[in-house]
């Protein structure tokens, strides 16, 4: 009888503080050896000349969310469930998703749960978890289903701080805050000042001005710089850990720096719209410009430099694609008719299969970023933050979620090889170094040389643990090593 289930030999394995030859033994879904020369397997995977890389967690993804009334997307439908969702991950070398339930206005959170996991079971190809996302914080959520829901391995809150049917005020923050803490719950921000954004549209379609680059106008950097800088404030005054998503630039960076210079656990994460894409994309021909509205928006190559920045110094933690899947049509971003004003127009944009080639390509190869801090910002990081303490890693004891890259290979970047169900992506026609050619999933092969391999269904939920944000800052997080 053979020792390992699957052997991946003659590799150069990273994980998030080293890089080194080994072969990787593999038994029942797990990592069971590194050592060189492993022998006694019924599969060898010849990973000579070749990467190993854990396999990628997306922190921050919208699969198959339904909308809530009011929102700019009410009528629109995401054009990604559980199954094209978790395909596309899987191939652009991520094998973990975490997206979000979404409780709505006068309905129950534990609903909203319960309802999201339909969804995704016997559909997601990969494992997953679910951040959950209070809009309406009632004494019953907050008193039972909040805390039963955590207790239950759902130990990831969301609160937002715009959107009329999605923002909480200051003091139900507060709440939902104090429950993380007392729970020991991990809470997401999206900090944007609704008032001012509100303020400034309303400006703008008074005087006309709703084609897509006017999203930008509406929402400027000190929109977010006032918002994170009040959140922060928030989770000072309730002693919880908070993460900043989908930071855009050097102002609300500099408040987390200056937060974390006074002791506070605050967490940063930014995403490829904010590194390759700029306000300008927004202003395009035939309401073009809609396909990269997202909030916040992208914004200035000063914007851009600060969040490379960020990601060279340390400053971001977790580089997530905040894939909100429109398509380019009357059912996704055009819903609301082919020449919408801006307000109206669905947000996001896709990214779950570019996330990490756009990162390895533009940070790796380019030298802004070592192998490590790759793998720590696409990986590693999110695990420990997320409580996913199998996942993320190459190390004996976790899940054998591995992604083998051709760290030389150039693709152009085509709508066609991200398959997903959406209809664009807005790097249409990018070249890249480094792509995934084997990924793996619990030592299961689930896309190898642009197949797909696995079954829908064969997805598992992961229940998280407490956040290694709740130990002492340089307790078992990756990032202090580098």
């Amino acid at each position: 009888m053979n020792s390992f289930d699957t052997i991946i030999r003659g590799g150069t394995v990273a994980t998030a503080s080293d890089v080194f030859r080994a072969d990787i033994g593999i038994s029942a879904g797990r990592i069971t050896a590194l050592a060189e020369k492993l022998h006694g397997a019924d599969q060898v995977i010849d990973a000579t000349g070749r990467l190993v890389l854990p396999g990628g967690i997306d922190a921050h993804v919208h699969i198959d969310q339904a909308q809530a009334p009011g929102l700019a997307s009410a009528g629109a439908r995401m054009a990604d469930g559980f199954l094209s969702g978790t395909r596309s991950a899987a191939f652009g070398g991520t094998t973990c998703t975490m997206s979000f339930a979404v409780q709505h206005r006068g309905a129950s959170l534990r609903a909203a749960v319960a309802d999201y996991h339909r969804r995704a079971q016997g559909n997601a190809l990969l494992d997953y978890a679910f951040h959950l996302v209070v809009s309406d914080p009632t004494p019953e959520v907050l008193g039972q289903e909040l805390p039963g829901l955590i207790a239950r391995g759902h130990r990831s809150v969301k609160v937002y701080m715009t959107y009329e049917a999605m923002r909480l005020s200051d003091r139900q923050i507060l709440d939902v805050l104090d429950v993380s803490r007392a729970q020991r719950a991990i809470t997401l921000v999206h900090a944007e000042n609704h008032e001012i954004i509100g303020w400034l549209a309303d400006r703008l379609e008074r005087a006309g001005d709703t084609r897509p680059k006017h999203h930008a106008t509406s929402r400027p950097l000190a929109v977010e710089r006032e918002a994170t800088h009040r959140a922060l404030t928030l989770g000072e005054v309730a002693d919880t850990p908070l993460v900043i998503v989908h930071v855009s630039g050097a102002e609300p960076l500099a408040e987390i720096r200056r937060a974390r210079a006074r002791g506070l656990k605050v967490f940063a994460e930014t995403c490829p719209q904010y590194l390759l894409l700029t306000e300008a994309d927004l202003d395009q021909p035939d309401m073009l410009g809609a396909q990269v509205m997202c909030s916040p928006p992208p914004r200035d190559t000063e914007s851009q430099a600060a969040c490379w920045r960020g990601l060279e110094d340390g400053s971001f933690d977790i580089f997530n694609s905040d894939h909100a899947p429109y398509r380019f049509d009357a059912e996704g971003k055009l819903h609301a008719g082919p020449n919408p004003p801006f307000r109206r127009v669905a947000n996001g944009i896709p990214g779950l299969a570019t996330r990490m080639p756009l990162l390895f390509s533009e940070g790796v190869v380019t030298g802004r970023l070592s192998l490590p801090r790759f793998v720590a910002l696409t990986a590693t990081n999110n695990a420990a933050l997320y409580g996913l303490p199998a996942k993320g890693r190459i190390a004996v004891g976790a899940d054998a979620d591995l992604a083998i890259w051709d760290p030389e290979k150039r693709v152009t970047i085509t709508n066609d090889l991200l398959h997903h169900e959406v209809d664009y992506t807005p790097y249409e026609g990018r070249i890249v170094t480094g792509w995934p050619e084997l990924v793996m999933s619990r030592g299961e092969v689930v896309v190898r040389d642009g197949a797909l391999l696995a079954a829908p269904g064969r997805g598992r939920f992961l229940e998280q643990d407490i956040s290694s944000a709740f130990g002492p800052r340089a307790e078992g997080l990756p990032w202090i090593s580098g």
